[in-house]
């Protein structure tokens, strides 16, 4: 319903940080589908940029009109806020003439980020989206149910999944379309579910037997350390597990719905997609 192009695209970078992530990647080929000029912003890349090295920063705002700003690893750890504005005083004051931030429900951290965004003066869109239904399939999750066994410290509260596709079809629109300036658009599933239910979905649909098991917090973040994993991403994920999975985003919104006109897809059709396209698959038996 939003057809119009944006004018401000023309001749100019869209900038889409986090470009090679869950969400980056899929604005990223939907842009270039548009025959739009795109410009991904990952460490990987040619000028590389890094959250965490600011002297990367001005190099892959260079002709860029629009921002799609996703934090890494998210908008709810120590420094985020900080980085945030670092970044959107910097972009402003390069010419950025619009922001696209991804958020997330229920955090107080990332809305303190979507002010500093609101507040920058320019044209703004913040998606503040669910838990994502691929962390189910692109993320650490699915080697556990590859496993057999997915336990996390989540208990039996509701979710409204959202599929990382709905999230990138607002995100494209927001960059490339007019009016969608000065929105919030909280992005949800079109139902509740728990982990419970989620993984009995993945199991039947995939073919696979998984079972889900809820354990302490204390347990799960042992576990992550004796792996290996890095502190500050066991604190956050315990953080999302323990606090902003509390109930308190149990309820649906009509994000999809307003800015795109149409039903936001469901966790049955994500994990149809998914699995047709492997995503449980081992690799040994997918080279076979």
């Amino acid at each position: 319903m939003h057809e119009i192009i944006n004018s401000e695209v023309e001749g100019k970078f869209i900038l889409v940080l986090g470009g090679t992530g869950k969400t980056g990647r899929r604005i990223v080929d939907q842009i270039k589908e548009k025959g739009l000029p795109v410009r991904i912003g990952s460490r990987s890349a040619n000028p590389g940029f890094d959250w965490y090295d600011q002297s990367t920063w001005a190099k892959v705002i260079e002709d860029v009109s629009t921002v799609y700003i996703s934090f890494y690893p998210d908008l709810a750890v120590p420094g985020a806020p900080e980085a945030i504005q670092a970044f959107t005083d910097l972009a402003v004051n390069s010419g950025i003439k619009k922001i696209v931030l991804l958020s997330g429900r229920g955090e107080e951290e990332a809305q303190r980020c979507e002010q500093i965004v609101q507040n920058s003066g320019v044209k703004w869109t913040i998606v503040r989206a669910s838990w994502f239904a691929q962390n189910f399939s692109e993320a650490f999750m699915r080697d556990l149910i590859l496993s057999g066994t997915l336990a996390l410290p989540a208990g039996d509260v509701k979710e409204p999944f959202i599929d990382a596709d709905d999230i990138a079809d607002v995100a494209v629109a927001a960059l490339s379309e007019e009016g969608h300036e000065a929105q919030l658009y909280e992005i949800t599933g079109p139902r509740l579910m728990t982990f419970t239910e989620a993984v009995d979905e993945i199991s039947k649909g995939a073919g696979i037997e998984v079972d889900y098991i809820q354990i302490p917090a204390q347990v799960f973040s042992d576990e992550m350390a004796a792996q290996g994993v890095p502190s500050e991403y066991i604190d956050l994920v315990n953080y999302l597990f323990t606090t902003v999975l509390d109930g308190r985003n149990s309820y649906i919104c009509d994000g999809v719905q307003r800015a795109l006109g149409r039903e936001p897809r469901d966790f049955s059709e994500y994990v149809k997609i998914a699995a047709s396209e492997g995503a449980w698959v081992i690799e040994e038996e997918a080279s076979d």
